[in-house]
């Protein structure tokens, strides 16, 4: 009898689980390439606009997986994964690749890794680095770690979703862990920008003048000019959300702990995220941390 990593089948449509900001534009990205996509979100109308690019919308999740070579899942947290997976179960066919793009931490991943395998699926580890632009421009950078012999099948789609493919393992679960360390550093990184802003805000200093030093020098970052500049056009549109971000920092941080590692820029940052969702923020980009640190009669309202 075959196992499940070498029954990978031939390349046909892609179903793609979850059509939130990056589902949607991986979906999109995946149309553009040619390829056959099928599309199902739990709240049908977030899926529907995408049958306007081509893609067949599903009313079921099984409807989307079924006869599928590759089931890519774009959702939340492994709560939403492993409801998706049931939800689709009476569908999915032994030997399917599971694309798992979401970011979930080490702990579920190996769980679900674990139920895609009883499930007689090929399970790719497969988290994102890049927001909502990269993800519509199809310039995400894809960590995966799973078996190789899925890399035929699967190519088409990272190729469709990604500018970069980073194969870390042949098991499911370093995908996962490197995702955690570069997520550490972009959380941090978006902090520092909103605590600049907050203190050039508090000394009266022009933030502009702050960000016209920083061009050009060693310490420059496109990342802080574009969320600078959406902290100051008010424009907070999320490209990753407060509330996705701190789930993020608490799996980082709950990773730290099992590792005996102390992080404390980390804990400070998903306070601030705490503190900004508590006051409202949380649906917006995450450099909405910015309020977090600013004097509580100025973000009143």
């Amino acid at each position: 009898m075959t196992s499940a990593a070498d029954a990978v089948p031939q390349r046909s449509s892609v179903a793609v689980l979850g059509t939130g900001i990056m589902g949607s534009a991986m979906a999109r990205s995946l149309l553009r390439a040619g390829l056959n996509v099928r599309v199902w979100n739990r709240t049908h109308a977030k899926a529907a606009p995408l049958a306007a690019d081509g893609a067949t919308v599903a009313d079921t999740a099984a409807e989307a997986v079924r006869g599928a070579g590759v089931v890519l899942t774009a959702l939340n947290d492994s709560t939403a994964v492993a409801a998706a997976l049931t939800a689709a179960s009476d569908g999915l066919h032994r030997g399917q690749v599971l694309l798992q793009t979401s970011t979930v931490g080490s702990e579920a991943t190996a769980e679900l890794a674990q139920r895609a395998a009883d499930l007689g699926l090929v399970y790719l580890d497969a988290p994102v680095a890049g927001t909502k632009q990269p993800a519509e421009q199809g310039m995400l950078t894809v960590f995966v770690s799973g078996p190789s012999a899925a890399r035929v099948a699967i190519e088409p789609v990272l190729d469709a979703i990604g500018q970069r493919t980073v194969w870390v393992a042949e098991e499911p679960g370093a995908a996962s862990r490197l995702k955690l360390v570069v997520n550490t550093w972009v959380i941090n990184m978006v902090g520092g920008v909103a605590e600049c802003l907050n203190l050039a805000e508090g000394l009266g200093v022009d933030p502009q003048m702050f960000l016209d030093v920083m061009k050009g020098g060693p310490l420059d970052t496109a990342y802080l000019h574009g969320k600078s500049a959406a902290v100051l056009s008010g424009d907070l549109t999320p490209s990753f959300a407060v509330t996705t971000a701190l789930k993020d920092t608490r799996l980082i941080l709950e990773a730290a702990g099992h590792a005996g590692v102390r992080l404390d820029l980390t804990e400070a940052s998903a306070a601030r995220f705490e503190r900004a969702q508590a006051a409202g923020h949380g649906d917006e980009d995450m450099i909405a941390t910015y309020y977090a640190g600013r004097p509580p009669e100025k973000d009143a309202g």
